[in-house]
């Protein structure tokens, strides 16, 4: 038999004759059944699926009976199991498995770069569909609103799939028509602007993404992606769309290899992890490139700089474009890793993972178990030992493309030998290929050489050498038989000032610029030998930094050492980093803050050697470069990564802060808390924290110690005149004081003097040209202008604070600011808009692995949806919020309103019972919400959620009195009451229609006067 719930209920017998099953309830029993072909489905599922929430008496008999006629008139097997019932029907007889059989190898075959049979197999998939899927269930269920969201990234696969097979005009009317259905969906916008440029349309492609710009800003409040702007650029300058991440330009021509492309495509399209293995400067780097290059889904890691396997995962979170948060946001790294790719399809490519083989085998490891939809491409010397692995040990270059490779090469080094010119020098070529054991960077280096020899002269001087390192010691690796040769064979062309600054260059992780290389090195006017060594392939060039590629650094690295000078290169080398971050520290307070975070962002590398570096030799200069870029970690998100180091300083430094270095030890002491929950020092390291913090003398040198105070582990209340002392009076640090002014004063409920504290300190940051100041400022400036019902100033300063988040691409903050946006709509009655926001946000923080702010986009799509009358997918998405919180001190408050979201949920669906415990458990949890006391013990109520459970007890008080004082109490808890609240103007109107004026005033007054006590009361 053959079932369709792809529209209306479809069943046909092996003939193809239809069957009838019955009427609408048998109609929904079997396309629950047929959902889950072939497993069991519960008892309890089915009944909620055909009655919902409130089954009606004697249900369990009526789905047994309903099960009893529906195999009677189908003749079909459907068993009753011990979980419930299971229909004995193959997926593949179902079109909904089918569906997303096709629908999965679709994606897989254009993965592969399989473009005609990804458009078939997609094509075939989506022929499947007759309408609405699941149409016969009574309501819509998520997993409905699920399959939707399939079949739209089936379709827009099977477009990607045609636009790589040469369609353009053909498919813009469809685009145009799904753009309709979707205006948000960024991807539709990229396919629709790279179908009209296929179709030789350029002005109109652009002109397509000026209406994707337009529609982004009026209904998000947003701009662009990077990847939408990326592609936007592309078109200006006439180039083909790219569509890979992290992959890197090459800048000489790929020779060869044609058939090792072609396997590897193969291979990848059959298996998930594949990896290249080989000799060093065997070319695998190269040909994971070319493969990345024709796959539409790519994210390229460079592992060579990592010196510590456990930054693996860190690694891929910056290549993916991650910022990896404040530890407080909860969960660890891998876990934070696995959020972002667990729903993503792509190619993950790990490059050089020899030097860290067992880290990188269990990462990928880990995420081929959890991501179903990501692939691996790995290079090594040797494989990454997982089960389904499938190995792919680079050849050699043949003869004849080794020798193009070479003449390639020699041309752009010597325009004038484009290639042999006789017999002889074919042979010649071919004879320094083979010496060179078809090695492509042995190669590359020796073609370099024609610089300044004869092809002669240069196969003179391989072949004694060659010829006796060929048949040296079997036992040794790869690299040192061959590329370890060819390495040291370069290393002696060089003159001596040359070899001097090669090996020096090792000191530099991440590259240099000329000025550092200078300052470290020693060598005065540097720019001519670094010249030089890039002629001759020992150094890189891009954008004014000068690197090396791994195998020379390391050979280098070597003579450095035999030349006795690494650690003073190295100290020379943390000296350095350590005054580029003291004068970038200040900087990034200002108006000079973006170049100097961009600044230290190339320099990331160098910096985390240097700390290193300081922390074994020199832990009082750790503590100051520690200290020197603690602000920059904070306004990048890169904490959780040099967790590790502190502690490793914290150690190296002993008991307690040296002389001197109070600021900087504690900052240290706060690096080490990662606010997970896995640590039972870190309650302690934090009570040390704050008994130093309480013997800082003022003014601070470094004044976010107090933001990243109270980041760590909550604000906390302290004398004003301690406060004041600490700050001092330097303009940023007023404006600092200001803004932890006006948070306190709303989590004590002025909110009119927290609202003035804001604009002072917006203005202090405006004056100083910081743009995280700002944005802090401007979004509770937003909130309490929407608390006025001042919509239109609400939204226009928060639009303001979103400029400033994405100058500093700060993620977190965007979908922050998102959701408060979404916030302002939804009280403006623009429910449409306010979910797009919410949704915008949940994206943004499901991209970067954010579980809280997940969480926040999640409740604002469930208040959204019950606002709009549809309370099945509120409670679904408070749901999912629920599960989504983290477990640290700040989304015990995101609990509570969550918690308040189910209740109103139930209150609208008339269930009062469950709507007063819904909010009984926000008010225990309110109990313990909120602010850390100074001294530590229990958490102080949070004024905010108190004031909502307020609001939402109110909502279920029988005694309008009750009602009424309640509402006071949310009025004097927060403020004031949330003009127009569409939640609460109910409530007041059903209390001053039962009571009298004089009576509503007095519980009301009676309310605000008795504030948390009012709440607290049962």
């Amino acid at each position: 038999m053959r079932f369709g719930i792809l529209g209306p209920l479809d069943v046909r017998a092996p003939d193809g004759t239809p069957l009838d099953p019955g009427g609408p309830r048998p109609r929904a029993l079997l396309t629950l059944l047929l959902l889950d072909a072939g497993r069991a489905v519960s008892v309890a599922a089915l009944t909620e699926g055909l009655y919902g929430d409130e089954p009606p008496a004697g249900a369990a008999n009526a789905l047994q009976s309903q099960m009893s006629r529906l195999r009677k008139r189908l003749a079909v097997d459907i068993g009753a199991v011990p979980a419930g019932y299971r229909i004995a029907v193959e997926p593949e007889d179902v079109d909904l498995h089918r569906f997303e059989r096709l629908a999965r190898e679709g994606r897989r075959a254009l993965g592969a770069g399989d473009h005609a049979r990804a458009a078939a197999l997609l094509r075939e998939g989506l022929g499947l569909w007759r309408g609405a899927a699941l149409a016969d269930l009574p309501a819509t269920l998520p997993r409905a609103t699920r399959l939707e969201e399939l079949r739209l990234a089936a379709v827009q696969d099977r477009i990607e799939a045609d636009l790589a097979l040469g369609g353009g005009a053909d498919l813009v009317p469809e685009l145009r028509e799904l753009l309709a259905g979707h205006p948000l969906s960024e991807r539709l916008h990229g396919q629709l602007m790279r179908a009209l440029h296929a179709a030789g349309r350029p002005a109109e492609a652009l002109t397509a993404y000026e209406d994707a710009r337009r529609t982004l800003a009026d209904e998000l409040g947003a701009d662009p992606s990077p990847e939408l702007a990326a592609l936007h650029r592309e078109l200006l300058q006439g180039r083909e769309p790219a569509r890979q991440r992290g992959v890197p330009a090459q800048l000489t021509r790929f020779v060869g290899r044609g058939d090792e492309l072609a396997r590897i495509g193969a291979l990848l399209a059959g298996a998930r992890l594949v990896t290249l293995t080989g000799p060093g400067g065997a070319g695998k780097t190269r040909l994971a490139v070319e493969a990345a290059r024709a796959l539409p889904d790519v994210c390229f890691v460079e592992l060579a700089p990592l010196a510590d396997g456990s930054r693996v995962a860190y690694a891929i979170l910056s290549a993916l474009g991650v910022r990896d948060g404040f530890p407080a946001q909860g969960g660890d790294t891998t876990e934070r890793l696995l959020s972002v790719l667990r729903d993503r399809e792509l190619l993950l490519v790990l490059d050089n993972c020899e030097h860290l083989v067992e880290d990188a085998a269990r990462t990928a490891g880990l995420l081929l178990g959890a991501c179903p939809g990501v692939r691996v491409l790995a290079t090594s010397r040797e494989g990454l030992g997982i089960t389904g692995e499938v190995l792919w040990p680079v050849p050699p270059l043949p003869a004849g493309p080794a020798a193009r490779l070479f003449a390639d090469r020699a041309a752009a080094v010597r325009p004038d030998r484009a290639g042999p010119r006789d017999e002889r020098e074919r042979a010649l070529t071919d004879e320094i290929c083979a010496a060179l054991d078809g090695l492509p960077l042995a190669i590359e280096l020796a073609a370099a050489r024609l610089r300044t020899l004869t092809l002669d002269e240069l196969a003179a001087r391989l072949g004694d050498r060659f010829r006796l390192l060929s048949r040296g010691d079997r036992t040794k690796a790869p690299r040192h038989r061959t590329l370890h040769a060819v390495v040291e064979w370069s290393w002696e062309l060089l003159d001596d000032e040359e070899r001097e600054l090669a090996r020096r260059l090792t000191v530099f992780p991440g590259g240099a610029t000329g000025e550092a290389v200078e300052a470290v090195c020693g060598i005065p006017f540097p720019e001519d030998l670094l010249a030089s060594l890039a002629e001759k392939s020992f150094l890189d060039v891009t954008g004014g930094r000068y690197g090396m590629l791994q195998t020379i650094r390391a050979f280098c690295a070597e003579r450095l050492a035999e030349a006795g000078e690494q650690e003073r290169l190295r100290a020379a080398h943390a000296a350095y980093h350590l005054s580029l971050a003291t004068a970038a520290e200040p900087r990034l307070r200002g108006r000079e803050q973006l170049p100097w975070l961009a600044r230290l962002d190339v320099e990331q590398t160098n910096l985390d050697a240097a700390l290193r570096h300081l922390t074994r030799t020199a832990p009082h200069d750790g503590l100051r470069l520690m200290a020197a870029l603690s602000w920059y970690w904070r306004l990048r998100g890169r904490y959780g990564e040099r967790r590790a180091l502190a502690v490793e300083l914290l150690d190296a430094v002993g008991g307690g802060p040296p002389d001197g270095l109070a600021e900087e030890y504690v900052l240290c002491l706060m690096n080490t808390i990662a606010g997970e929950g896995d640590d039972p020092g870190e309650e302690d390291r934090l009570a040390r924290v704050d008994t130093l913090f309480t013997d800082l003398e003022g003014p601070l040198r470094l004044p976010y110690l107090l933001v990243l105070r109270s980041v760590v582990g909550g604000p906390v209340r302290a004398r004003e005149d301690r406060v004041r002392a600490q700050v001092g009076d330097h303009p940023w640090n007023v404006a600092l004081l200001d803004l932890g002014a006006g948070f306190q004063e709303m989590f004590a409920g002025g909110a009119d003097a927290a609202e003035a504290a804001f604009a002072r300190a917006l203005e202090g940051f405006r004056a100083a040209g910081d743009r995280w100041g700002m944005a802090n400022c401007l979004d509770p400036l937003g909130m309490f202008a929407d608390w006025r019902g001042e919509r239109v100033t609400a939204l226009a300063l928060l639009d303001e604070g979103l400029l400033h988040v994405r100058e500093l691409a700060a993620p977190e903050e965007t979908a922050d600011l998102l959701h408060q946006r979404a916030t302002v709509l939804r009280h403006l009655g623009d429910l449409e808009g306010a979910a797009a926001h919410c949704a915008r946000a949940a994206a943004l923080a499901r991209s970067i692995g954010a579980p809280d702010k997940v969480a926040v986009a999640l409740r604002g799509l469930g208040d959204v949806a019950r606002l709009g009358g549809d309370t099945a997918r509120a409670r679904a998405h408070y749901e999912a919020a629920l599960e989504t919180c983290a477990a640290n001190w700040f989304s015990l408050g995101e609990s509570v309103r969550i918690l308040i979201g189910l209740g109103r949920t139930a209150l609208a669906e008339e269930r009062v019972r469950d709507a007063a415990d819904w909010f009984e458990q926000a008010r225990v949890l309110a109990c313990g919400a909120g602010v850390p006391p100074s001294g530590g013990g229990a958490p102080l109520p949070g004024v905010g959620e108190l004031a909502q459970v307020a609001e939402a007890l109110a909502a279920v008080a029988e005694d309008p009195e009750r009602a009424a004082l309640l509402l006071g109490a949310a009025h004097g808890l927060r403020g004031t009451l949330i003009a127009d609240d569409p939640d609460v103007m109910g409530v007041v109107a059903a209390a001053r229609a039962r009571l009298t004026p004089q009576a509503y005033e007095k519980a009301f007054e009676e309310g605000r006067s008795l504030r948390s006590a009012a709440v607290s009361e049962r």
